[in-house]
């Protein structure tokens, strides 16, 4: 299982949300390439990347971070928040995103999400954001009606390669992934005998979740996204993967 280490960029800065709160932010790093280097330094071997005021605003507002961050470590990023549109997509791999991160426009658009499957494949990763059960959308500000569960589903139908699924009520406050969801979607994905992963993002607090998240369904969940208990010294990068790696 991978370990994603979390970057997550508000004006400038690397900062943590709590429950996808724009209100309840924690800044870490005044320059976010300072996490990464931190993160690889440590052993990272990809990075998770979001432009928190991207994914506010609907276009991107920190590439300039992004470009930052691919020039000083040699390990791949995926970069999500306000990615939705081909230009923007475009700016996101030019700055130096190995994978991009679709959200709003991905879940509200299936022919623009076919069309950019189409040209980069699985350099593609669709975002569900589970808040109540529901989609979280837009950054989290606006909810729907979109089932989650299903929503995975249908995603892998139409072809998405890799899911990071996301407990919003979960994310940022270190009290433990959702792993009840998790384990019925990971579940239903098997059942469907497709090729789909996902990556498990929100409530990681301690080491003894990385060790449940490693048992559950590993043919399915094959990566992590941690943030807060990183920044927070919770555990290091090393030692987490030690742990995804079944020590």
């Amino acid at each position: 299982m991978i370990l994603y280490p979390a970057i997550d960029i508000r004006g400038g800065r690397a900062v943590r949300l709590i429950q996808g709160d724009y209100e309840r932010e924690i800044a870490y790093d005044a320059d976010p390439t300072v996490a990464a280097r931190r993160w690889v330094d440590d052993g990272a071997e990809y990075l998770h990347v979001v432009d928190l005021d991207g994914a506010r605003t609907g276009e991107p507002a920190n590439l300039e971070q992004v470009a930052r961050i691919a020039a000083v470590v040699d390990v791949p990023l995926q970069l999500g928040g306000g990615l939705r549109d081909a230009e923007a997509i475009a700016a996101a791999f030019d700055a130096g995103a190995e994978r991009v991160v679709l959200g709003t426009a991905a879940l509200s658009d299936p022919a623009f999400l076919q069309a950019v499957l189409e040209r980069y494949a699985e350099r593609v990763v669709v975002s569900v954001d589970a808040r109540g059960g529901k989609v979280a959308l837009r950054g989290w500000t606006d909810e729907s009606e979109l089932d989650a569960a299903e929503t995975v589903i249908s995603l892998a139908e139409r072809g998405v390669t890799r899911i990071v699924f996301t407990t919003v009520e979960l994310d940022g406050t270190m009290e433990g992934p959702g792993i009840k969801q998790l384990r019925s979607v990971a579940g239903r994905l098997t059942e469907s005998s497709g090729d789909t992963k996902l990556i498990a993002s929100g409530g990681v607090g301690d080491l003894s979740d990385l060790r449940t998240l490693a048992c559950l369904a590993p043919s399915v969940v094959d990566g992590v996204i941690v943030g807060r208990a990183l920044y927070e010294q919770r555990f290091s990068v090393k030692r987490a993967r030690s742990v995804l790696e079944r020590d």
